[in-house]
C-alpha cells in the first residue's frame, strides 16, 4: 500500500488479516458446537459487517441502546443485550432490538421482568449476570470480579432456586485471557453456581477469550467447551469475544510534526493523541508496537525518542522507542494493533481531529470509509 493514498492520521483495517481471524474463530465455533457473538464494545465498524456475515457471524452482544439498535439495523438480527444499569426510558427500545437481555442485579430483574413478559414485540429470554468472585485479571480497571465490584450477582445473594422467568446465566471475568484461565474460571463458576444449571437453558461465558492470539491453545478451548456440553447437554453455550475478532488486524497511521528536546529527552510530537485515539495505552497501561521501531524501553536501535500526543493533556505521551534512523518532521509511524477498542473509545478532547477510518482490501487497494471534519466536532455538542 502506498501511504500517500491514505489520509493521515487514519485507522486502517486490513481485510486479509480480518479474514484470517474470522476463519479461526469460525472453526472453534463449529468444532465446539457453541455460539460466538461479536461484542460491540470492542469493535463496531459496521461497514465491515458483510465480512462477518460471510463466516456466519451475525450474532452480537450489546451494552447500550445504541449498540442494540446498530445490531438490528446493520447485522439485521436481534441482539443479546446486557446493560449494567437499565433505565425505564431505554428498556422498551432495548427489548425491541433484543432476543436476550441479561440483568446485572436481582433488583433490576424484579423491577423490569413484568415489562419484559408483557412485551408484545417478540419473546425475549431473560438472564442474570453472576459474579464468580474469581478472576485472574491483574488490572482492576478491567477486572469485573474484584472485591466489592458492581458487576454481577454473587452466589451469596442467590437462593437455591432462581426467580421465575430467569432462563440463563452470564459471567464475564476474563480480559485477553487464554483457555486455561477460562477452565479455572469455569471451575469457580460451577462450584458456586453449578446447582442452578439445571434450571436454565443457556450459559453465556462472556468475553475476554483471546482466541486469535498466536499462542492461544484453540484445541484446549474446544475441549473445555465440549466438556461443559457433556456435563450439561441441555445448555446452549455462548461466548462473546470482542478483541479476538480484530486482534492485530490493522494500524493507526500517524506522522511526526515536531521534535522537542528538553533535559536530554527527545520527544517526537505526533498528529495523533494517546489520550484521544489510543486511550487503553494510558488506562491499561500498555505500550503498542510501532512498525520498524525497537520494542518500547528496549535499546534495539541507536536513536531513542519519547512520543508525545497532540492534545494539551500533560500525560498525553509515552516512551521510549528506539529507531534505526533519527526521526524528522514528516516521518510516518504505524502503531500496530489499533483496531480493537481504540476506534470505539476515541473522543475529541481539545477538539483534536478524529483519524479517518480506512479499509485495506486483499488486493492492497485502499478504501476511505470515513473522514471527519469540524462539523463532527461541533455537532457533537450542539
Amino acid at each position: 500500500m502506498d501511504l500517500n493514498q491514505c489520509p493521515c492520521p487514519a485507522y486502517v483495517l486490513e481485510e486479509a488479516l480480518l479474514r484470517k481471524n474470522l476463519e479461526k474463530i469460525a472453526a472453534v465455533r463449529d468444532q465446539a458446537g457453541v455460539e460466538i457473538l461479536l461484542a460491540f464494545k470492542a469493535f463496531a465498524l459496521w461497514k465491515a459487517f458483510p465480512l462477518f456475515k460471510e463466516y456466519g457471524f451475525t450474532g452480537t452482544t450489546s451494552s447500550s441502546l445504541n449498540e442494540a439498535r446498530l445490531a438490528f439495523e446493520e447485522m439485521g438480527k436481534l441482539t443479546h443485550s446486557y446493560l449494567p444499569a437499565v433505565t425505564p426510558e431505554d428498556l422498551p427500545k432495548v427489548l425491541q432490538y433484543s432476543k436476550q437481555i441479561t440483568f446485572n442485579s436481582l433488583s433490576q430483574f424484579e423491577l423490569y421482568y413484568p415489562q419484559v413478559k408483557a412485551s408484545n414485540n417478540h419473546p425475549v429470554s431473560c438472564g442474570l449476570r453472576i459474579n464468580p468472585e474469581y478472576s485472574e485479571v491483574e488490572t482492576d480497571l478491567y477486572n469485573p470480579a474484584r472485591p466489592g465490584g458492581r458487576l454481577g450477582i454473587p452466589a451469596s445473594k442467590l437462593k437455591q432456586t432462581l426467580p421465575s422467568g430467569v432462563e440463563g446465566l452470564h459471567f464475564h471475568s476474563l480480559c485477553e485471557s487464554d483457555s486455561y484461565t477460562l477452565e479455572r474460571t469455569l471451575q469457580a463458576v460451577e462450584a458456586k453456581f453449578g446447582h442452578l444449571f439445571g434450571q436454565i437453558r443457556w450459559l453465556n461465558m462472556g468475553g475476554g477469550h483471546l482466541i486469535t492470539r498466536k499462542d492461544y491453545d484453540t484445541a484446549h478451548l474446544i475441549g473445555v467447551l465440549r466438556s461443559v456440553k457433556s456435563r450439561y447437554p441441555h445448555l446452549h453455550l455462548i461466548l462473546e469475544p470482542g478483541s479476538a475478532f480484530v486482534w492485530q488486524t490493522g494500524f493507526l497511521y500517524a506522522q511526526v510534526v515536531d521534535i522537542v528536546s528538553n533535559q536530554g529527552i527527545d520527544t517526537a510530537m505526533l498528529n495523533v493523541s494517546f489520550a484521544c485515539h489510543m486511550p487503553d495505552c494510558l488506562e491499561m497501561p500498555y505500550k503498542p508496537m510501532i512498525r520498524g521501531a525497537g520494542k518500547p524501553d528496549e535499546e534495539l536501535y541507536p536513536y531513542k525518542y519519547h512520543l508525545g500526543g497532540n492534545s494539551c493533556l500533560a500525560g498525553d505521551s509515552m516512551g521510549f522507542w528506539t529507531f534505526p534512523q533519527p526521526l524528522k518532521i514528516g516521518d510516518s509511524l504505524l502503531f500496530e494493533d489499533m483496531i480493537h477498542y481504540t476506534v470505539v473509545k476515541t473522543h475529541t478532547f481539545n477538539g483534536v481531529a478524529h483519524p479517518a477510518i480506512c479499509f485495506l482490501r486483499k488486493d492492497r487497494q485502499l478504501e476511505i470509509w470515513r473522514e471527519y471534519d469540524y462539523s463532527d466536532y461541533k455537532h457533537r455538542m450542539d
